[in-house]
């Protein structure tokens, strides 16, 4: 239950600055708004009813610019087809672009974001590449991943409002390795009178690895977190809701991968995902 008493005294934001006016709210949420039970649960779902479950768009970044010192990614070809074959087994439509520079990248989720999204339910984009902590590489350098994913922000992809967007990113995080340790166990509403949704509502956010953290793929068999998922998605795609896959896909990464290489420093590593979700409903690809 909200506070009452701080909300009749008018909003303000947690920032340092003075600047930001605190005011009064115009519109106050009513206090039955704020009570979860009062949604009716067919309203706690996201409506999968259209012609597809959505468009996939897939971004497989190989080779690199030598400007770019970046290495090139064995392996992500065999990332890139299985995805494709477990998205379409979903419903979705799926597109793969290789070795996009980021203004290409750009270029075709601006593309994506303009194109007849009435029959899609859902967006997905699948980024594999190189990163860093906030940053993705396309294939000349790198960008903030927030200049990709914005373009598809609320108030820039009327289309997508309410519909959830999943991005999933296979990249590196930053230069730390994750050594493990070790354990003894291991096992459309009309009950709101609200107008507006947040612009950066119903995102979600899945990365092959915690933040400062390096990403795992193996040459021959792809990355550590797209085997992960596509297995997942495989097996329980159509059974279970979206956190209930992406905590298994979570699962099966920590547990089941620990790198093997002949350099001991960097040998018997860890890695595991991380989810952020802004989605504001549960999401099932059982259209």
């Amino acid at each position: 239950m909200a506070d009452k008493g701080a909300m009749s005294g008018g909003d303000t934001v947690d920032a340092m600055s003075s600047t930001i006016y605190e005011g009064r709210s115009q519109k106050q949420i009513p206090d039955n708004a704020l009570q979860v039970d009062a949604v009716p649960e067919q309203y706690m779902k996201y409506n999968m009813n259209y012609k597809y479950t959505g468009m996939c768009v897939i971004f497989n970044n190989k080779n690199f610019h030598p400007n770019t010192a970046m290495s090139s990614r064995s392996g992500t070809d065999v990332d890139a087809g299985n995805l494709v074959k477990t998205f379409q087994k979903l419903g979705f439509q799926t597109m793969v672009h290789n070795d996009q520079t980021c203004d290409g990248m750009l270029a075709k989720l601006q593309e994506a974001a303009k194109t007849d999204l009435s029959q899609m339910a859902s967006f997905v984009c699948i980024f594999l590449s190189h990163g860093d902590e906030g940053m993705l590489y396309g294939i000349d350098g790198a960008k903030e991943i927030k200049e990709f994913t914005s373009i598809f922000r609320g108030d820039r992809c009327k289309a997508l409002v309410g519909k959830p967007k999943l991005f999933f990113i296979q990249a590196c995080r930053g230069n730390e390795f994750d050594a493990g340790v070790e354990t003894d166990s291991v096992a459309e509403e009309k009950s709101t009178p609200l107008k507006k949704i947040p612009i950066e509502a119903d995102f979600l956010y899945a990365y092959s690895t915690a933040p400062g953290y390096y990403s795992w793929r193996n040459t021959g068999n792809g990355s550590w977190f797209i085997q992960s998922l596509c297995h997942v998605l495989d097996r329980y795609g159509k059974e279970l809701e979206v956190m209930q896959l992406l905590t298994r896909v979570n699962h099966k990464v920590a547990l089941e991968f620990e790198s093997s290489t002949n350099q001991v420093s960097i040998n018997e590593k860890k890695q595991i995902p991380c989810i952020i979700s802004m989605l504001t409903k549960e999401l099932y690809f059982n259209c």
